[in-house]
This record gives C-alpha cells, sequence and structure tokens, in this order.
C-alpha cells in the first residue's frame, strides 16, 4: 500500500507513535493480564509478547500501517495499542484490512479505543485508500463491539464466522464481523 514508514498519528489527547522501549514492560503486563485476555484463549507469555513487540515497529515502517502504541500526548505515557493488520488465515470476507485495539484495564472507560480507532480510520481511507475497514470479536465481547458500533461500523450476521485459529467448541470460537466503508467523496 505504500513504500512509506506510519506516521505518528495525533488527537485531542493522544498520540499514536511508533514503539518505544518502555512500553515493552507494560505491553507485556496487558497481554498477560487475564481481565485484558478474557476474550482471547489464552494469555501470552512473556516471550511470545516480546515477539510481538519487536515486529510491530518493523511493520509500521515496512507497511506504512501496523499496530501504533497508544500514547497520552501530556506525557507519552503508553495507553495502550490501535492500529490496522492484514490477518493471515482464510475466511469468506479475506483478504481484507482490520482494525483493532488492546488496551490494560488502567485505561478502560476513558474513549482511547475509540478516539485512536478514528485516527486510524482516517489514516486507512484518507492516506492508504482504503475501501473498507472490518473489525471482528467474540460473540460475548461487548466493550469491542461497543467501539465498533461507535466507529460507525456495521455487523451483518451473514458475515459472522468460526475463526478457524480457536479450537472446535470453545466458546470464543464464533465471531462477529463489523465493517466500514470508506467516506464517499475520500
Amino acid at each position: 500500500m505504500t513504500d512509506r514508514p506510519a506516521p505518528d498519528l495525533p488527537t485531542d489527547r493522544l498520540v499514536l507513535r511508533h514503539w518505544h522501549a518502555a512500553d515493552r514492560h507494560p505491553f507485556a503486563a496487558m497481554n498477560a493480564d487475564p481481565e485484558v485476555m478474557a476474550h482471547f484463549p489464552a494469555t501470552l507469555d512473556r516471550g511470545t509478547s516480546d515477539a510481538w513487540f519487536e515486529r510491530m515497529n518493523e511493520g509500521l515502517d515496512r507497511d506504512g500501517y501496523g499496530l501504533w502504541a497508544v500514547a497520552r500526548r501530556d506525557d507519552d505515557a503508553w495507553l495502550g495499542m490501535t492500529g490496522l493488520a492484514a490477518p493471515t488465515f482464510d475466511a469468506p470476507f479475506t483478504p481484507c484490512i482490520e482494525i483493532g485495539w488492546r488496551y490494560p484495564v488502567s485505561s478502560w472507560g476513558q474513549g482511547y479505543a475509540t478516539e485512536a480507532a478514528r485516527a486510524v480510520l482516517e489514516h486507512g481511507f484518507k492516506v492508504l485508500g482504503l475501501a473498507e475497514i472490518l473489525s471482528w470479536t467474540t460473540v460475548a465481547n461487548r466493550p469491542s463491539r461497543a467501539v465498533m458500533e461507535r466507529l460507525g461500523m456495521t455487523h451483518d450476521p451473514a458475515d459472522d464466522f468460526e475463526h478457524p485459529r480457536i479450537e472446535m467448541g470453545h466458546p470464543l470460537r464464533p465471531h462477529v464481523v463489523y465493517r466500514l466503508a470508506a467516506p464517499s467523496g475520500r
């Protein structure tokens, strides 16, 4: 889509930026928190989290998009992550680009995910020229579904799917899909 590194994306309260070394520990702590990971099959151990951490800046530099670190503008304190990704599994709606987010409990309920996601959607549509951006989660993940709805994303039950990376019969396997088309006149 682009051959330029992803830019920082500022909002009123936040900056979506590349990852700093100081973000590594809180990122790993978030991924190890059972409350944060309740809608995922498992928490992440430190090695898995560190490997993912290393790949995120590489993706931002290589692709012009990815999972940005979200920090507070006032003091650069790390708050979570939001960004775009191309899924690496097969589903009826792939290939596509997904928007996603993850935040530690200390960042919940403050509107950070919605604010950051709006900046990412704008980048995806205006800079990357995407025609549509999708998002998905487990059926029971009401907080993420609420963010998707606040963003204007729509849900069609015909798009829902069984996540192929979650074992058959697991209660988190059923997923809902939300879509948002690029604004006309982009």
